[in-house]
């Protein structure tokens, strides 16, 4: 990660929780921990966070807490062509008439520009996506009762959710904090108790997970791989992650960025 993307993830982690320990910088940058202390001594000469014993804090902390895990605003610039490519990918999976679940997420974010001309029962717990199909589709849209978090643009309920135990889907589209061996991987308690819920509300798990994510780790694990039925990534993934998920009998759905499928288009 550069560092002025360092800097910005850096900059949006302190104002989600009441310090930022380097560790936890060093999980969300996957940078070293010397690099971070760097980048926390240089925003701190710049005034634009407060160093503090093993971390750092914001300068004008939030009122709100807010949930582990980078922003949705930090998220979204990141990966972008293969996060486009991965949403493309994912959203062939879907036939009119179907419900499904579509978790808030970058990545799944993106599923919103192929979903515009369908006619699908949507349950999800992104503001994002539920006002942006509420706006431009004509889908049935279906959202959770609780707290919008607006760093991570979720609506999470502590009490569970009434409306999402009643609601039966086809597939569920999730993204994560990180995949490997152990299963998925998410980053905040809260968002995996919300997830738990709806996992089990669905009858195919689908992943939609760039192929950095199969580097990513986290504390908390999420499910196994024993309950995903594909995973959707980009062609950056290395043969030991392909063969992880073969063996663990997970589909394997790889997508085309747009520069991949006219390079290929130039030489046929």
């Amino acid at each position: 990660m550069h560092e002025t993307e360092r800097h910005r993830v850096i900059i949006a982690a302190v104002q989600t929780r009441a310090v930022a320990t380097v560790a936890d910088l060093c999980e969300v940058t996957g940078s070293s921990e010397a690099t971070i202390r760097r980048d926390i001594a240089a925003l701190h000469l710049r005034g634009d966070v407060r160093r503090v014993r093993g971390g750092a804090e914001a300068v004008n902390p939030p009122e709100q807490t807010a949930l582990m895990g980078r922003p949705f605003a930090v998220n979204e610039t990141i990966n972008i062509e293969q996060k486009r490519a991965i949403a493309r990918a994912a959203s062939e999976l879907c036939n009119d008439g179907e419900p499904i679940i579509i978790n808030g997420g970058t990545t799944t974010y993106q599923m919103v520009h192929h979903l515009t001309s369908r006619r699908l029962s949507v349950f999800t717990n992104s503001f994002a996506i539920a006002e942006y199909l509420i706006h431009n589709s004509r889908n049935s849209v279906v959202i959770p009762g609780g707290t919008v978090y607006r760093e991570q643009n979720v609506i999470l309920s502590p009490f569970g959710g009434v409306v999402a135990s009643h609601f039966y889907a086809k597939r569920m589209f999730i993204g994560c904090q990180g995949i490997g061996e152990h299963g998925l991987m998410e980053a905040d308690p809260m968002v995996v108790q919300s997830e738990l819920g709806l996992i089990g509300q669905a009858d195919e798990l689908i992943v939609l997970a760039d192929s950095s994510k199969f580097s990513g780790r986290s504390s908390l694990i999420l499910c196994g791989l024993d309950r995903i039925a594909a995973v959707v990534t980009d062609a950056g993934i290395r043969d030991e992650d392909r063969q992880m998920l073969e063996t663990a009998g997970v589909r394997l759905i790889v997508a085309e960025t747009t520069a991949q499928a006219d390079k290929q288009s130039t030489v046929a």
